[in-house]
């Protein structure tokens, strides 16, 4: 595995061995002193087209408690903003001796033609691209769901007979499509909810079940329930009347909350649209996983950062 581009593309034994890798991390992170050796000498260049806080600060300290050498590059302000081509921009990374790239860009395929192109030879990871895919993000949803599910226990694991429903707009979402991949790959069962205006016109392809009543996706008792963002920034059209509206017939409110069972995790890959996708009480409650996804998000990336970049230094 030379990048990280699509979950689509990862086999369930290169799945759980960075589930597994991850978990090493999250031991490191325990400790006094949190920083690793790793990937001392190695330069990963933090390439964002995209505004992004959560992502780009999970990488960062991903990277440095690695011992990495970091190079943030926004495309506001650089010569992005000024014409400059991806390609131009991936050639000046190579030139001053980046190893591996880190990349967010609002264009879906923008991270493997980078990988493709052979304009910098180095290890792409796709941080989000269009409303494509979402890897990491889908890594350490399921690194997290598989540690509510089997606790200590986890390593070695998949996700083997577990119900996952995601609820909101598919249509626009990377993590969506990301998760449903890896997800199915890792053995669970997935089912997608929402307004017909925000579910993909082709999901045929899609290894996943469907439907448009959250009420009755519910009443099956899944494992864990995933709420996803309404994406305004990428909305162009009214794809429901009213925000009311949504959260009502699509939102976990605090009555679908009571009626879940205990056993079923709350996830969100944030931010969170409070009453609208999610209610308070479902959010603060003790089956939210939302905090728990940030904090796994740095020991995911670890992993993946290691993985792929260990070969690196090993080339030189």
């Amino acid at each position: 595995m030379k990048h990280l581009i699509s979950t689509a593309a990862l086999r369930r034994d290169e799945a759980i061995l960075i589930l597994d890798t991850a978990e090493d991390m999250a031991a490191a992170q325990e400790r006094e002193v949190k920083k690793l050796p790793a990937l001392r000498g190695v330069t990963v260049v933090n390439l964002f087209y995209e505004d992004s806080t959560r992502t780009r600060i999970s990488f960062e300290a991903a990277e440095k408690r690695l011992s990495a050498d970091v190079i943030n590059f926004a495309a506001k302000g650089s010569s992005v903003s000024k014409g400059e081509s991806l390609k131009d921009t991936a050639q000046t990374l190579h030139a001053i001796g980046a190893d591996a790239v880190v990349i967010r860009h609002p264009a879906t395929g923008a991270p493997q033609m980078l990988a493709d192109r052979g304009w910098i030879d180095a290890p792409i990871l796709n941080a989000g691209d269009g409303c494509h895919e979402h890897p990491t993000q889908a890594l350490l949803d399921a690194f997290t769901l598989r540690r509510r599910l089997h606790g200590a226990a986890s390593r070695g694991k998949g996700l083997d007979g577990a119900h996952v429903v995601i609820v909101g707009d598919i249509l626009h979402s990377r993590v969506a499509r990301s998760n449903v991949w890896l997800l199915t790959t890792l053995g669970a069962r997935v089912t997608l909810v929402g307004p017909p205006t925000l579910l993909p016109a082709h999901l045929s392809g899609w290894p996943a079940e469907t439907g448009y009543d959250l009420d009755a996706a519910l009443a099956e008792g899944p494992d864990a329930v995933m709420l996803l963002r309404i994406q305004a920034e990428r909305m162009h059209d009214a794809f429901f009347p009213h925000t009311r509206e949504y959260a009502r017939m699509w939102g976990l409110t605090e009555a679908r909350l009571r009626a879940l069972p205990e056993s079923t995790s709350i996830m969100h890959p944030g931010p969170m649209n409070r009453g609208l996708e999610i209610a308070s009480a479902a959010a603060d409650s003790p089956r939210s996983t939302v905090l728990e996804q940030v904090a796994n998000g740095v020991s995911v990336r670890m992993a993946a950062l290691y993985l792929l970049c260990s070969g690196v230094k090993e080339g030189r």
